[in-house]
């Protein structure tokens, strides 16, 4: 299996093996083992960032997944073993490549206007909403930088009791 394997089958699905906007932490972290947490500043408030390599989940004080990216920026992607049976794929897939992707696996693909700006470039597979934005360096192809499914918005019991720890 390729990245771009992976890729299409995101953009078709709209989750990554257990990994889905609205999935729990606990459900993931059964399947992919612990995840690290990525702790931003000296305060550890919700929503929290966690990563199995490159894969990025954003989750919610009721420990729901409501934000899902993956990044292709580096050289190598590295992904949980036990999602794939691989951990890492080389990055920075081309434009040109991830839409024939999605063009061999039958997947409509569009413009998203409101990400495409400056050196910036985004397709949206209408059908997940899963969003692909390429970086355009100067006289290049542009290259694949996030893939990100959109945030999950949810009737959050804890949202009234988000709480920050020390």
């Amino acid at each position: 299996m390729e990245l771009l394997d992976v890729l299409t089958e995101l953009a078709r699905s709209g989750t990554l093996g257990p990994v889905a906007n609205g999935a729990t932490l606990d459900t993931v972290a059964q399947a992919l083992g612990e995840p690290f947490e990525v702790v931003i500043g000296k305060r550890r408030s919700w929503p929290r960032l966690f990563a199995y390599g490159d894969l990025e989940i954003n989750v919610c004080s009721c420990k729901k997944i409501i934000l899902v990216c993956l990044q292709t920026w580096r050289d190598v992607v590295d992904l949980p073993a036990g999602l794939l049976g691989r951990e890492t794929f080389p990055g920075q897939p081309k434009y040109a490549d991830v839409t024939e992707g999605l063009d061999r696996a039958g997947l409509l693909w569009q413009p998203c206007e409101p990400l495409t700006f400056g050196t910036q470039r985004s397709i949206q597979v209408p059908s997940s909403s899963v969003n692909f934005t390429f970086e355009i360096p100067e006289g290049e192809d542009p290259l694949l930088n996030i893939v990100s499914i959109p945030p999950c918005p949810h009737d959050c019991p804890a949202s009234s009791q988000i709480q920050a720890t020390p």
